[in-house]
């Protein structure tokens, strides 16, 4: 293991985030060894902790509380106390970023929006995410900006599934995944400004605006190109793309197939009549055959018969067997954690590997206010502490 420090250590974040687009953003910094500071209320914590996921907890939490906080500290601190606010602006003095994704507008009449804090620290770096985007059309009119609204609005569910199915969405919250990415990416370059040009800034992203981003191949066609994207009607997995493109039907599952001239895929699954068609106009015809055909052999059949022809393909799986493969073979993808409550638990590990400042697991999800009492000594001393205490902001 590198003695290098990691790649964002004695970087500070003063965490005010919920749900996931916030709490992914920042445990990517936190992972990256940034102390991030999970501001949350006291006794009760971030609302998304009691929110079950199937009907269940994990030691007293959400799952999706735990999956998106590990490495962070807990501190509990009374927003709507005046003592609380003021506690939270002067720690940013000693922070370097400030992160919230509230609804547009929450922040400011808590009197700890951006300008508030950029009076405190005029380099902070303040990143706030939303639904719509600040002054949006759309916030404007007061939609409300979540998951799968926005896959609603942006086009995505309509691109999704077949033509005369209903609208498809897709099967986790990809457009929280995609804003809260594309803000840490903000943040992280905000701190290459700040340390290059000696500015502090906002930096601000949305759901729908990272959703638009992620479809942007499709977006740019509908703009450029004078088309309407159309589903087919058998299930090629993409508007964007011709047959083969998607899930077919095996003996005993499902195995995908990407993008295979059908001279060549007409040949190994013996329909040799393939390759006649058109792949683009022709594509629902092609889906079929492909079924009729795949439906002969079992998916490992069909998975050697693939893999020595060079086709790209995969058998469809389900979560948990993806999971059990990480278990058995893969475990380098996941991190374990020993948590106070639930015992041994696993999640997804940081996708992003680097060779000087790897990634460490410091902190397993934090219990409410867990480490109030560490964090506000460091910052202003135990009398202080006791004096926030006795008056209730903390």
């Amino acid at each position: 293991m590198s003695d290098t420090p990691m790649a964002l250590e004695g970087v500070r974040v003063l965490d005010f985030t919920q749900m996931m687009l916030g709490p992914l953003c920042t445990q990517t910094l936190a992972d990256m060894g940034a102390d991030v500071l999970k501001i949350e209320r006291p006794g009760k914590g971030e609302w998304m902790r009691s929110m079950p996921m199937i009907g269940e907890f994990v030691g007293g939490d959400s799952a999706a509380f735990h999956a998106f906080n590990r490495n962070k500290r807990s501190v509990s601190v009374d927003l709507k106390h005046p003592d609380g606010r003021a506690l939270l602006l002067e720690m940013s003095k000693s922070c370097d970023v400030v992160a919230e994704n509230f609804r547009t507008g929450v922040m400011d009449r808590l009197e700890l929006g951006y300008e508030d804090f950029k009076a405190a620290n005029p380099k902070i770096i303040y990143a706030s995410g939303s639904g719509w985007g600040a002054g949006s059309y759309m916030a404007e009119q007061g939609m409300p900006g979540q998951d799968l609204l926005i896959q609603a609005m942006s086009g995505l569910m309509m691109n999704t599934g077949r033509r005369n199915d209903p609208p498809t969405n897709c099967g986790t919250a990809v457009a929280d995944f995609a804003a809260s990415q594309a803000l840490a990416i903000g943040i992280l370059g905000a701190l290459v400004a700040r340390d290059r040009h000696g500015v502090g800034q906002k930096v601000e992203t949305n759901l729908y605006s990272a959703t638009l981003n992620m479809m942007g191949q499709e977006n740019f066609a509908v703009l450029n190109q004078d088309i309407v994207l159309e589903r087919s009607e058998e299930g090629i997995a993409s508007c964007w793309n011709d047959a083969p493109y998607g899930g077919h039907p095996t003996a005993d599952g499902w195995v995908a197939i990407a993008m295979c001239p059908l001279q060549k895929l007409g040949g190994l699954i013996g329909d040799n009549e393939l390759a006649a068609l058109d792949s683009w106009a022709d594509r629902d015809a092609v889906k079929l055959r492909i079924d009729r055909a795949t439906v002969s052999k079992t998916t490992a059949e069909w998975m050697d018969i693939f893999r020595e022809a060079d086709v790209w393909s995969a058998p469809i799986r389900s979560s948990k067997d993806a999971m059990q493969e990480l278990v058995d073979v893969e475990p380098e993808r996941l991190v374990e954690m020993e948590h106070p409550k639930a015992g041994t638990i696993r999640a997804i590990a940081n996708p992003i590997t680097m060779s000087e400042t790897p990634m460490k697991l410091r902190h397993v999800p934090p219990q409410v206010g867990e480490h109030t009492d560490d964090v506000l000594t460091e910052f202003f001393g135990a009398e202080r502490l006791a004096d926030l205490r006795a008056k209730g902001a903390v």
